[in-house]
């Protein structure tokens, strides 16, 4: 099987490089694999370690919400809410290069930090071979951002993939170039029209086509606003940053040596950190005690990330 610890391994599509894949997905690692848009970075989107990991792989500056891939509508539906319009565009589009953003079910098993802890969720059935392989043998939902360091170009080939990830991951299965060649677009229903949130190779007219219904513009490059996500961090009550101790009216968020109510992660780990935050933060709000505080977290590698959210969080 691949080790993630030397270098990053290619692998031609055929039925024991999807098995290898398997396996490093069931252990929490994540795989790169290709879609008909761009190749991916492929986790359990229910494993929060796992999902951590693709940023850490990435070097991802933010948890950005990532894009879920399912085998198929039924299976999309089991994560998230449709109603008629999003049904009538799956039904058109599934499978290919249009993601959906639909609010999480109720029971959603989706880890908070592939969602970057909204209530909404994005969703696509790719119509890659590899992937849906991947899907099926996994038969776990996989977040897949694009298989590339975070800023860089998006990789279509596996090579492209290698010149930034090498090293970083385990596994590469190459299947040739993809098709597409650029990201799914990203659409929303919402107050009666299809929003368009990012570009992709589903037009607005054929979103229009296919719904029925208007179609405005592009409203931005991520799947919702900064100004979005920056409310919902804000867990409701103060937040204080950078803590060595916790006063007894204040619900502990500990990492390192500073245990807390919720301990982030007891060995320093930022992966680990990473993977726990959200759900930290959740807990807190919910917590009786009226204030949250949180200990210090590095800088260094996704501790600024997590930083980031947490200056968020205190606003």
């Amino acid at each position: 099987m691949a080790d993630a610890s030397k270098s990053t391994i290619v692998l031609p599509f055929d039925s024991a490089a999807i098995a290898d894949a398997v396996a490093l997905v069931a252990a929490g690692q994540p795989v790169a694999v290709p879609t008909e848009t761009v190749y991916g970075l492929a986790a359990d989107a229910r494993n929060p370690q796992a999902v951590a990991r693709i940023y850490a792989a990435k070097g991802r500056p933010d948890f950005n919400p990532l894009i879920v891939h399912v085998p198929d509508l039924a299976a999309a539906e089991t994560l998230g809410v449709f109603g008629a319009v999003e049904r009538a565009l799956a039904a058109r589009f599934w499978p290919g290069p249009l993601t959906l953003v639909v609010p999480r079910t109720l029971d959603c098993p989706v880890a908070s930090i592939a969602t970057a802890g909204l209530d909404t969720i994005a969703l696509r059935v790719p119509g890659h071979r590899a992937m849906q392989a991947l899907l099926a043998e996994t038969g776990a939902p996989l977040a897949a951002p694009s298989a590339n360091a975070s800023g860089g170009v998006s990789p279509t080939r596996a090579s492209h993939v290698l010149a930034s990830l090498d090293g970083r991951i385990a596994l590469v299965i190459d299947d040739g170039p993809t098709t597409a060649g650029v990201e799914s677009t990203i659409a929303r229903v919402k107050d009666g029209a299809v929003e368009i949130l990012r570009p992709g190779p589903v037009t607005v007219d054929m979103l229009a086509a296919a719904s029925g219904l208007a179609v405005s513009g592009v409203k931005g490059s991520k799947i919702v606003a900064p100004g979005m996500l920056e409310s919902h961090y804000a867990p409701g009550k103060p937040v204080r940053l950078g803590a060595s101790e916790f006063a007894s009216d204040e619900y502990g968020i500990g990492f390192g040596a500073v245990a807390g109510d919720y301990d982030l992660s007891a060995s320093g780990d930022l992966t680990e950190a990473a993977a726990h935050l959200f759900d930290a933060l959740h807990a807190g709000a919910a917590s009786a005690k009226p204030k949250i505080a949180v200990a210090a977290i590095p800088f260094e590698g996704l501790g600024a990330a997590i930083n980031d959210r947490l200056a968020r969080a205190a606003v």
